[in-house]
């Protein structure tokens, strides 16, 4: 697939870079960091999602120093893939990402499953859902590359 011994980079792209494509760059880093060089961005900044870097840090993932980022903060790095985690990043790809490999895995956003929360513990099982399923997701990389196109 590459060149042996280098690393794939592969960006996580979504939204706000708050949530999910944060949540997906810790796993990656933490699971396959020896295979991939792991980024993390959004469409916009958002700021990091607290929520999101609770549960993360209840798996030995502490992503509550990150920032939010944008295509302009990674400007000179060449991706082999990125990985979109909602439609609006799908959709909304920066042109400054070229020619790179893609693949689309949606991730409903935990914030939207937390809405109809009556606790915190309701709102932060919502979050623990989404991350776990982004783990089972990473669990899968470099294989599910693969399918990009």
């Amino acid at each position: 697939m590459e060149d042996k011994g280098k690393r794939m980079r592969v960006l996580f792209l979504c939204s706000g870079n708050s949530c999910r494509s944060q949540m997906a760059e810790g796993w990656t880093k933490k699971l396959k960091g020896e295979v991939i060089d792991a980024y993390s961005a959004g469409i916009e900044r958002h700021g990091i999602d607290a929520s999101a870097a609770a549960v993360m840090k209840e798996v030995g993932i502490d992503i509550s120093g990150n920032r939010s980022k944008t295509m302009e903060d990674l400007q000179g790095i060449d991706f082999d893939y990125v990985i979109t985690l909602c439609g609006y990043a799908s959709e909304n790809l920066p042109s400054e990402l070229g020619q790179v490999k893609k693949l689309h895995r949606r991730f409903v956003h935990p914030m939207r499953l937390a809405l109809r929360a009556e606790n915190e513990d309701e709102e932060l099982a919502a979050y623990r859902k989404v991350r776990d399923e982004i783990r089972e997701f990473v669990e899968g990389l470099p294989e599910h590359l693969l399918n990009a196109r």
